[in-house]
């Protein structure tokens, strides 16, 4: 299988989270990486309209914003302040030359999974008219079923798959990313599902033994996921837009960036 096209890699800043949003920047520019996936945070230090600058100083395309969601909350008004939260985030993505906002939708407050799910509804629904105005889409990104307590109640591409659809909305969509879905024996089915409202694309690898349950990702080839295998199925499906490297694992992060972007387009290139 052909490796796919180095125009579309792209930086999720995440995998050097040790360097702040200039320094991503720069590199990206330096190792001739087109394109970078910026995370809120990053972006918060140093202020949107100085963000944007950089970007554009560096010549970079911006594949996503990561990230809204969050939406399940037991109380109401905190449910409506993270919608709201979520408006100022395609706010965001919308300043930064992006149309698409990632959506890690949230763990439940409870017990209640059933609850939360539909909470992360109403706040994708109250959150999709605003981002049409913007021109931005909401990306549904499923996480792997280990994080269903901490971070998003949404696990499987075919939950995101039947939210997308519940929904109904051309303006939302779903995130593919391998570490999450490469487990999950109704993948490819999922993925045909998914059709046309795939947003974007994330590579990394699960290795084993897992080193850390957040902090676990590896490089890509160091895993057992056969990501050429999940990529040529999403671009069947007309995804052929940015593909991101989102690894997060402490090891990396504490290398130096340049040796972490070098490492990074030769896996890409022999392994993706």
């Amino acid at each position: 299988m052909a490796s796919p096209d180095m125009n579309r890699l792209s930086l999720n800043q995440i995998t050097t989270e040790n360097w702040s949003l200039k320094e991503a920047a720069e590199g990206c520019a330096g190792q001739q990486i087109p394109w970078i996936s910026v995370w809120r945070h990053k972006v918060q230090e140093i202020g949107l309209k100085e963000s944007k600058k950089i970007i554009d100083a560096n010549g970079l395309k911006v594949s996503s914003v990561c990230r809204g969601g969050m939406f399940p909350a037991a109380d109401k008004e905190e449910r409506s302040r993270r919608i709201d939260d979520n408006k100022r985030a395609v706010e965001e993505a919308a300043e930064l030359g992006t149309d698409v906002l990632v959506l890690v939708c949230g763990p439940s407050p409870d017990k209640d999974l059933i609850q939360s799910r539909e909470w992360v509804r109403e706040g994708i629904e109250a959150v999709l008219p605003f981002a049409e105005q913007h021109g931005v889409k909401l990306g549904i990104e499923p996480l792997h079923p280990m994080y269903a307590a901490g971070r998003s109640v949404i696990t499987t591409l075919g939950e995101a798959n039947q939210l997308q659809q519940q929904v109904g909305s051309s303006q939302l969509g779903v995130v593919v990313d391998v570490f999450h879905v490469w487990w999950d024996p109704f993948l490819y089915e999922e993925i045909e599902r998914a059709a046309k409202t795939i947003l974007g694309f994330h590579v990394s690898d699960w290795s084993v033994p897992l080193p850390d349950m957040f902090k676990g990702r590896s490089m890509m080839g160091e895993g057992v996921i056969d990501i050429p295998r999940i990529r040529q199925a999403v671009e069947k499906q007309g995804y052929n837009g940015p593909i991101e490297v989102e690894i997060i694992n402490q090891a990396i992060w504490d290398q130096p960036g340049e040796q972490t972007l070098k490492q990074m387009k030769e896996a890409y290139h022999t392994y993706v």
